[in-house]
């Protein structure tokens, strides 16, 4: 059995990312599973698959794609049984016919790409014409910093873009009830208080893959230091403190779109 990826903050793991973060993905991933019918399923970057396979389902063929292939190789094996399809893959190059999908899922992956409008460029390329492609990425006022997310949206650039690829745009979001969001806003101000003795500001001076090579290694240290107790369902956080929410403002956690009428170039 392949053993799951070290920590390093750019996708989520089971057991040791706080609980906080796992619902957070865990409702985005309920919320685009509400909206599929049946077909064929495209989920690009889907890690290690623990959140992909809910999308299996009675008509449903699901392909995880990802380009990390020790992620490939646990997803396969871990839920391969269950249904799942994964695929190393590039996200800006995907490997798939025009049109081939009923829906494409995008989950917490376009603020990755120095230049996000290629990857919605290839979602809106291999999903049908009566398809839909949805997008879940943090809402940029709300979002703490990560090496990782090198574009982050707020909502009227996010739908700028998807216009540009689609005729037909719905955006909402996903947040939590008040006691959760405290539990955000908590943990904020303790990564505050750590990044402040980067007083010279030194990881934004240096160059980017330093910092993230930095925070990868630093990160399991400042989750016991600053998370300590977050994780493995210890906090009582669960799916259904999230919810779907139309009435987006700057503190809604997760911008969440469903885009339909696909323009390709």
């Amino acid at each position: 059995m392949a053993e799951a990826s070290r920590l390093t903050g750019e996708r989520p793991q089971q057991g040791v990312t706080p609980d906080s973060l796992l619902t957070l993905h865990a409702a985005g991933y309920r919320a685009m599973r509400e909206r599929l019918e049946s077909g064929q399923i495209l989920d690009v970057g889907c890690g290690q698959g623990f959140e992909s396979v809910t999308l299996v389902g009675p008509g449903r063929h699901v392909i995880g794609v990802d380009y990390s292939a020790d992620a490939v190789e646990f997803a396969t094996e871990r839920f391969g049984p269950d249904g799942l399809e994964v695929r190393e893959m590039n996200a800006l190059a995907l490997g798939f016919d025009d049109g081939s999908f009923d829906a494409v899922c995008s989950s917490h992956l376009i603020e990755h790409f120095d230049d996000p409008s290629r990857h919605v460029a290839e979602m809106a390329r291999v999903v049908r014409d009566d398809g839909q492609v949805l997008i879940l990425t943090p809402n940029e006022p709300a979002d703490f910093e990560n090496p990782f997310h090198l574009h982050l949206f707020g909502r009227d650039e996010l739908r700028g873009l998807l216009e540009a690829y689609f005729d037909d745009v719905w955006l909402g979001g996903v947040d939590a009830v008040a006691w959760v969001k405290a539990d955000f806003a908590a943990r904020r101000i303790r990564a505050t208080k750590l990044l402040k003795l980067d007083v010279f500001d030194l990881r934004h001076k240096i160059p980017h893959s330093w910092y993230v090579a930095a925070y990868t290694r630093l990160l399991p240290l400042a989750y016991r230091l600053i998370a300590r107790g977050d994780s493995g369902g210890s906090k009582g956080i669960t799916i259904d403190d999230w919810f779907v929410t139309e009435d987006i403002d700057d503190s809604t956690l997760v911008l969440f779109a469903v885009c339909r009428g696909p323009r390709r170039a």
